[in-house]
């Protein structure tokens, strides 16, 4: 532990942790063994970082557990809000990037990459194996299918729905994401649908 780090009461750490200086953990954090915390990094209350990955193998008889062999890296001035769950990597780390801001109730699944200075609002949920480039925005309730990648600058508005890899430098809205220009006009053509039913009726 750094110095000028403050661990606050009910705080767990498991083996083989090492954070930074000028870190603050708040209570009841859990930091499972391996994690790796850069410095001047903010946890919120009640954060998991280094849970088990969900990655199951379906048998006949059911699902088998895969081992989880990787850790969680999370780099300088980094914050993590309440409530959230970083999942440790399978055959690699689980890595936030330096400057990266992540509010409450976020989910990070195994082997996601995540590059710098992104901001990530509420409920967000991404899945295992997932790059995320530098300057990334996704806004509250976005959900991000595995296996793909999100390209520097992208910004994804609320409650969004990413099945494939988004192009970097553009702002996406829907489910699943269109250009969010593209949506918008999509949605008003759809409002006008039932005058021009009306009208087709008219003129039978």
């Amino acid at each position: 532990i750094g110095k000028g780090s403050i661990i606050q009461p009910g705080v767990f750490i498991g083996d083989h942790v090492r954070i930074g200086k000028n870190c603050l953990v708040h209570s009841n954090v859990s930091l499972y063994d391996y994690t790796e915390i850069g410095d001047e990094v903010i946890i919120h209350a009640n954060t998991v970082i280094g849970s088990d990955a969900f990655y199951f193998k379906r048998r006949p008889e059911g699902y088998d557990k895969m081992l989880s062999c990787g850790r969680v890296i999370i780099h300088n001035r980094v914050e993590i809000g309440a409530s959230c769950t970083i999942d440790k990597g399978v055959s690699g780390d689980t890595i936030i990037g330096e400057g990266t801001k992540i509010d409450n109730q976020v989910h990070i699944g195994h082997d996601t990459v995540i590059g710098k200075n992104c901001l990530f609002a509420a409920q967000v949920g991404i899945a295992g194996v997932v790059t995320i480039e530098d300057d990334v925005i996704l806004w509250g309730q976005v959900g991000v299918q595995k296996d793909l990648t999100i390209g520097k600058g992208a910004v994804v508005l609320g409650q969004s729905g990413i099945p494939k890899s988004l192009e970097g430098g553009k702002t996406y809205f829907g489910s699943p994401v269109q250009e969010a220009r593209e949506k918008m006009r999509e949605l008003a053509f759809v409002k006008q649908l039932p005058e021009l039913i009306e009208k087709l009726k008219r003129n039978e």
